[in-house]
């Protein structure tokens, strides 16, 4: 069993499902270029089956551990990627620069 080959696909199908059962309440109005970010919270069991433990509509992003430090950054500069800049994008010189 391998984390991206088993664990992430169970983990994306929790997701896509907690999403689905709400998605009639997110963005009633339907909002024009807007973004929510979500804190998913997992645990897997010693048999690797995946349970979903809570979702956050306001996941605190303070960088508290050196993995955190790393991974929070990565995370923000991905959703205003995916968000923002497709909306605004960046000059050229600026699209060129990689920051990871």
């Amino acid at each position: 069993m391998s984390v991206y080959g088993d664990l992430v696909p169970k983990i994306k199908e929790v997701m896509k499902i907690s999403m689905l059962s709400v998605k009639k309440k997110i963005n009633r109005n339907n909002r024009k270029h807007c973004f929510e970010i979500f804190g998913y919270d997992f645990m897997i069991d010693c048999n690797l089956k995946v349970w979903l433990i809570e979702v956050n509509t306001n996941p605190c992003l303070e960088e508290s551990s050196p993995i955190l430090e790393k991974i929070l950054p990565r995370m923000l500069d991905d959703a205003f990627r995916l968000t923002i800049d497709r909306i605004y994008p960046p000059p050229a010189s600026v699209k060129k620069e990689k920051t990871f």
